[in-house]
């Protein structure tokens, strides 16, 4: 049985849960996530909790079991608090601005780069660090993948560490050629 996929999802107060079929809806104060379970996982909501079951053991049904137990607890999470990430620019006339819909990044290419924000993702300026982006939304997967495409524009390089990081990110710096005596 699987670890995750048999413990039950707590939903609290303020967040509710319809399920029709295998469609599942959860609506919080922050917003309202869908989802379509596959077709051999049952999804049961009674007694505030939900509850996710698999008909046998066969391998497929094994992966989707904590996989969608996974999911339902990020959206439950995600309507109630909210995901965000930090990402950190760091180098040399590397900057950012966020105008309207529209990321513009100067990263030290010969053009600059326009990033649209996609629905259901808010970029924020952290006020106390100029360097440093929050990308916020209700829906995980979305953060983490928006956060991974801007930092694909230019991953943190080993040697003077300049690039797009993660704020909790360690780069380890490699030692430079050394000259010829």
């Amino acid at each position: 049985m699987s670890r995750i996929g048999k413990l039950p999802i707590g939903v609290p107060n303020g967040i509710t849960v319809t399920i029709a079929g295998q469609s599942i809806t959860v609506k919080g104060p922050k917003g309202e996530l869908n989802f379509q379970a596959h077709k051999n996982i049952s999804v049961k909501f009674n007694d505030d909790t939900i509850l996710v079951a698999r008909p046998d053991d066969s391998k497929e049904n094994r992966s989707l079991h904590g996989t969608t137990r996974a999911i339902l607890n990020n959206m439950v999470k995600g309507v109630k608090e909210g995901f965000q990430k930090k990402l950190e620019v760091k180098g040399v006339g590397y900057r950012f601005n966020i105008s309207g819909k529209k990321l513009g990044l100067s990263l030290g290419y010969s053009h600059p780069i326009d990033f649209p924000i996609p629905e259901g993702i808010s970029i924020l300026a952290d006020e106390e660090n100029k360097n440093m982006m929050i990308i916020q939304g209700i829906d995980k997967q979305l953060v983490g993948e928006t956060a991974a495409r801007i930092r694909a524009f230019r991953k943190p390089e080993p040697y003077k560490g300049k690039g797009i990081r993660y704020s909790d990110e360690y780069v380890k710096l490699k030692q430079g050629k050394k000259a010829a005596k």
